[in-house]
C-alpha cells in the first residue's frame, strides 16, 4: 500500500515551526479571566452556563438578536447550510479565494457551490463578477471577508434582492472590521465566525453563527444543534432531519469569553499596525500591497500581503516569498491554495463524471471547475506573497522591520 501524503497541519502545529525576527502569533496573548472562567466550569461540575454567557456577550458586541456558539466556524457554516433547507442541486455563490471550510458544509447539504471571479487586483468578489454567475437555481450568495477586508455589501445586497436570494457572510478573518460604520457579520441574513487559535479571537477553538432573524436561530439550533430531533413526551426523542450536535464545549467557551474581553484592544492595533505597514510597503517599488477600501472604517487585519510586479523583479513570487522568510519574515509564503476551484480537486473530479449532485438531476446542468474558471483570482494569487503571523503582538519597531526586509528582498532582486 502506497505511503499516504503528509496530512496538513493546523493552529499552534503549523505556526510554532515557522521561524523569523517577527514575533509568532503562538503561544497567544490570553484574556486576563480566561483561567478564572476555567475554574468557574471545573468547580461546576460541568454544569456551567458558559456558552450561553459566551452567546450572550457576542451578540451584545455585534448589536444583533442571536448568537449561536459552534465548535468551530466550519462547523457554524454548516449548520446555518442545513438550516437553510435547500434542495440538492441547488446552487450558492460562494467567494472564490477562501478555505475549505467556507464551502464543506455546502457539500454535506449536497449544494453546488459556483464560484465567479474576483476583481481583478484584489482577494474578494463583487456584484459585478456575482451577476454573470446567477441563474435559476441560485439560492443564496455566500460572502468571505478574505483578510478582513470587507467586500463591498450594498450593491451585493442589492443585487440579491433583485433577484430574491439570501446572502451571508463569512466572518472568519474579519472580527470587527467595519463597513461603512457598520461591523462585518450584521450587513446580510446572517454571518459565520471562527475562534480557532490562531484567529484574531483565538480560542482553543470554536466559532458561531449571529442573526437577527428568530426563525433562523432556531432553525440553526435545531438542526445544527439538536441533531434535528424534538421530544415526544410519550416516546423521546424524534428525529425530523439529519441534523448535527454542534455545541460549544464549555471550556471552549469559558476561554472565548475571556478572548472577547480584549478582542477590541486586539483589533485597535491590528489595524492601526495594519494601516502603517501597508503605507510602508506601497513606496517599496514593484510592491502593491492588499488595498483597504474607503468604505472601511476599521480594518481587522488578520494576514498582511502584497502583489509582485512580475516585470520588476527577476525572480518569482515563490523565490521572493522564500528569501523573505530567510531575511526574517515569520511566516512568509504563497497562498496559492486559498482558490477553491483550483485547490479542490475532488470538485473537478465529480463534476466532470457527473457524481451526485452533480448528475442530472438534481443538477440541472453541467459543471466545470479549475483555475480557468476564475483567472483574475488564480493570476492574483500567482503574484501575492502573506504572512499569517501578523497579530497584536507587532510593535511600530516589527512593522519597520518587516517592511525594510521587503525593500531590501526587492531591491536584491530588482531588473536593472
Amino acid at each position: 500500500m502506497a505511503s499516504l501524503k503528509k496530512r496538513a497541519d493546523f493552529g499552534p502545529r503549523a505556526y510554532l515551526a515557522m521561524k523569523g525576527k517577527l514575533p509568532n502569533i503562538f503561544p497567544r496573548v490570553m484574556g486576563p479571566n480566561a483561567e478564572k472562567y476555567l475554574r468557574e466550569v471545573a468547580e461546576s461540575g460541568l454544569t456551567s452556563d458558559m456558552p450561553e454567557r459566551f452567546e450572550k456577550a457576542f451578540a451584545e458586541a455585534l448589536g444583533v438578536r442571536h448568537c449561536i456558539a459552534t465548535p468551530g466556524c466550519t462547523a457554524a457554516l454548516a449548520a446555518l447550510a442545513a438550516a437553510f433547507g435547500f434542495e440538492p442541486g441547488d446552487e450558492i455563490i460562494v467567494s472564490p479565494i477562501t478555505d475549505f471550510g467556507t464551502i464543506q458544509g455546502l457539500l454535506r447539504e449536497n449544494y453546488i457551490p459556483v464560484f465567479p471571479d474576483t476583481e481583478a487586483g484584489g482577494l474578494n468578489f463583487s456584484a459585478r463578477t456575482i451577476e454573470p454567475r446567477l441563474t435559476d437555481r441560485t439560492r443564496a450568495i455566500l460572502v468571505v471577508h478574505k483578510a478582513g477586508i470587507v467586500c463591498d455589501m450594498d450593491p451585493i445586497n442589492a443585487l440579491a434582492a433583485k433577484r430574491g436570494l439570501i446572502v451571508y457572510e463569512d466572518c472568519c478573518q474579519a472580527l470587527f472590521s467595519t463597513y461603512k460604520g457598520r461591523y462585518a457579520g450584521t450587513l446580510a441574513t446572517a454571518a459565520a465566525f471562527s475562534f480557532d487559535a490562531e484567529k484574531t479571537m483565538g480560542s482553543d477553538i470554536g466559532g458561531c453563527v449571529v442573526t437577527q432573524s428568530d426563525g433562523l436561530a432556531d432553525l440553526i439550533r435545531y438542526r445544527g444543534q439538536a441533531r434535528g430531533a424534538y421530544e415526544d413526551p410519550e416516546y423521546g426523542r424524534v428525529h425530523t432531519y439529519p441534523g448535527y450536535a454542534y455545541r460549544m464545549p464549555l471550556a471552549t467557551a469559558a476561554i472565548t469569553l475571556a478572548q472577547l474581553e480584549i478582542a477590541r484592544d486586539n483589533v485597535a492595533r491590528r489595524d492601526r499596525l495594519a494601516r502603517r505597514l501597508t503605507a510602508l510597503l506601497a513606496d517599496i517599488p514593484g510592491i502593491t500591497p492588499l488595498a483597504i477600501p474607503d468604505y472601511m472604517g476599521v480594518f481587522s487585519c488578520w494576514l498582511i500581503g502584497f502583489s509582485l510586479d512580475p516585470a520588476a523583479f527577476r525572480c518569482g513570487a515563490a523565490e521572493f516569498a522564500r528569501q523573505a522568510a530567510d531575511e526574517g519574515i515569520t511566516g512568509a509564503g504563497m497562498g496559492r491554495y486559498y482558490l477553491m476551484p483550483e485547490a479542490c480537486a475532488f470538485l473537478r473530479e465529480r463534476a466532470a463524471g457527473k457524481i451526485y449532485p452533480y448528475s442530472q438531476p438534481p443538477a440541472s446542468r453541467a459543471y466545470a471547475y479549475g483555475p480557468e474558471t476564475c483567472p483574475n483570482g488564480y493570476e492574483f494569487l500567482k503574484n501575492f506573497i502573506r504572512w499569517n503571523t501578523f497579530s497584536e503582538k507587532y510593535t511600530d519597531g516589527d512593522v519597520d522591520l518587516a517592511a525594510e526586509i521587503v525593500r531590501r528582498v526587492a531591491e536584491r532582486n530588482a531588473r536593472g
